[in-house]
């Protein structure tokens, strides 16, 4: 993208920094050209499939995944097509949505989700495959598709069904075995994964399994204090971890305790430190560039925060205030890296800009 091109679809937050950006059709349909680029693109990849015989050396990405086998990896891929849906979705009118539609329409197909869910039992060290941040992913998916009411939206829905089942029959399989939370900045993260999940359950009205997430947050978060945030980020995060627990207690608690627990969870050096931007060193490593990644995912827990706090509380116009600084540092890196930035970040910053 030449800098110019840049300059004028950035150009309303790169020089009011203190104005929230807005997801307009003209940046919607620049995120958009990540997936669309990267969906059917099946390299370079990154293969999480743990070989069990020599049968299955052969295999490509494409053959083990079929709906799911571009964008570098198979949750990167998942959240790509999340992305889509929620575009052609909330904005139907894009010059690219006959495009998008025909993406969808491809990797919907009834035959591929059958192969995808198949997967999960057709080869034998697969009960930890994406667990659990593609499975989060592919809730928020099935989320979206769930409660949009348009004609493909149902039948693709009811495509992606067999992979939905078997992604939460293992979740609920899981979680009662799931002794202690992994706190990490990256994908195996606990909390950011059960948010997704709980969305999921409130939308599909899985009482069984919201009561079964509930419980367990309590269990894993809801001692906890003065968590050590001031040691954030890890050298390759994504996420904060502090800010994804906070993201679902506020989900779990009601106001009044989630406010008691918040004041006890932050000191104020860690929320000083989960303050800082980001200093990104390398766009072009591929882990250096998840960096970028913990702006949106900081600019989300965030607003999702400040939403969830009375107007009176000191944190509300803080979080909001430092949301907007996050996204404004982040959207224009989201274009100056290479495919390790490229395959998955345009996802992350549709989500960030969600009111």
């Amino acid at each position: 993208m030449k800098k110019s091109l840049l300059a004028i679809v950035f150009s309303p937050f790169l020089f009011f920094a203190q104005e929230s950006p807005k997801l307009t059709d003209e940046m919607a349909v620049k995120l958009s050209e990540k997936p669309l680029h990267c969906i059917n693109q099946e390299y370079p990849n990154k293969t999480a499939h743990i070989i069990n015989a020599a049968n299955e050396v052969p295999l490509s990405p494409k053959d083990l995944h079929p709906s799911f086998y571009g964008c570098f990896d198979w949750h990167s891929s998942v959240h790509g097509h999340w992305m889509l849906v929620r575009l052609l979705k909330t904005k139907p009118n894009l010059s690219v949505a006959k495009d998008i539609e025909n993406i969808l329409d491809n990797s919907f197909k009834k035959e591929n989700l059958q192969v995808e869910a198949d997967y999960f039992t057709k080869y034998q060290l697969t009960t930890t495959f994406e667990r659990t941040y593609g499975w989060a992913w592919l809730l928020k998916l099935d989320e979206e598709l769930m409660t949009w009411n348009h004609p493909k939206a149902k039948i693709w829905h009811e495509n992606l069904k067999p992979l939905t089942d078997k992604i939460l029959a293992s979740w609920k399989t899981y979680l009662p075995k799931q002794t202690y939370p992994n706190r990490t900045g990256v994908h195996p993260n606990t909390a950011f994964a059960m948010v997704f999940a709980l969305d999921w359950a409130r939308a599909a009205k899985d009482k069984d399994f919201e009561n079964q997430l509930t419980e367990k947050a309590k269990y894993f978060y809801l001692n906890n204090t003065k968590t050590p945030a001031y040691l954030e980020p890890d050298g390759s995060d994504f996420f904060s971890p502090s800010l994804e627990i906070a993201d679902l207690m506020r989900r779990i608690l009601p106001q009044k305790e989630f406010i008691k627990w918040l004041d006890n969870f932050y000191e104020k050096r860690s929320l000083e430190n989960i303050e800082k931007i980001p200093v990104v060193s390398d766009l072009s490593d591929y882990q250096t560039v998840h960096l970028v990644g913990l702006s949106f995912t900081k600019a989300w827990c965030m607003k999702g925060i400040a939403k969830s706090l009375p107007e009176n509380h000191p944190l509300k116009k803080e979080f909001q205030k430092t949301a907007t600084i996050f996204l404004n540092n982040g959207l224009p890196l989201l274009f100056q890296g290479n495919y390790g930035g490229d395959h998955w970040l345009a996802s992350f910053a549709v989500y960030a800009l969600e009111d």
